[in-house]
């Protein structure tokens, strides 16, 4: 397999490899020799009518494949096939509501509902669909309202472990409310869909649009990620000070 770089792979098969396409790759291969009037029997390559015009099949893959040059340019084949496959995009759907409780003393923010419903395409195991749904919305609450890299002025990188890197945990978190609306891709014999990236990908901007909607009123319409209890703290601390809404780093 070879990646062109430009978004396309190219598969370089055998012309008798082992697996699953095998039968049909043969049924290929003897249907095209009987296109050009060649028979393949009994483990030789010959002429149809003809039986002195023959030669073994391996031997003709030898030739072929070490010995391309003593053949005619225009049959220098050797013992590949090579297509391009360029599908089209497949992705998941979903819808998520997250409902948040700001205090506006601390800053603090509460996570006290979230529902999600999810698109993956024709679900095959649906409790590993439901863990990377569980495990993608645990990551998008944590990249909205915690996790941040933090360096000093000499680019000493501060959150360089778990004791200092915030994380979500259980407590952080309700109990999820998920629900499955599976409509089966049209680009993939199986119908399916990503599901992972859903999780993340709709949490994230839910936390921090329901955020923001709950600062709307004290005239705070931006905030850069992750919204720390400081930082709207500080935001709404600037706000009432000033009239005007702060972004603070």
């Amino acid at each position: 397999m070879r990646d062109d770089h430009e978004g396309h792979t190219e598969l370089l098969l055998n012309a008798l490899p082992p697996g699953d396409h095998s039968a049909r790759k043969i049924e290929l291969i003897d249907r095209a020799a009987d296109e050009m009037g060649i028979e393949l029997v009994e483990g030789v390559a010959r002429v149809r009518g003809d039986a002195n015009a023959a030669i073994p099949i391996p031997e003709l893959a030898r030739l072929v494949h070490f010995q391309a040059h003593r053949l005619a340019e225009d049959l220098r084949y050797g013992l590949e096939a090579r297509a391009t496959f360029d599908p089209p995009g497949t992705f998941s759907n979903a819808c998520h509501v997250a409902i948040v409780e700001v205090d506006p003393e601390t800053g603090r923010v509460t996570l006290e509902k979230f529902v999600a419903a999810e698109d993956a395409g024709r679900i095959i195991n649906p409790m590993i669909v439901a863990g990377q749904l569980h495990g993608g919305v645990v990551q998008g609450v944590g990249q909205a309202l915690m996790e941040m890299t933090v360096y000093d002025s000499d680019g000493q990188l501060l959150t360089g472990s778990f004791m200092d890197y915030a994380m979500p945990r259980a407590a952080d978190l309700p109990s999820f409310v998920l629900a499955e609306h599976p409509v089966p891709a049209k680009t993939n014999l199986l119908g399916a869909k990503g599901c992972g990236e859903a999780g993340c990908a709709g949490s994230l901007t839910s936390v921090m649009n329901a955020v923001l909607d709950a600062l709307a009123e004290r005239g705070i319409r931006h905030l850069d990620m992750p919204l720390t209890p400081f930082r709207i703290w500080q935001a709404l601390h600037d706000a009432n000070r000033a009239g005007t809404p702060s972004s603070p780093q």
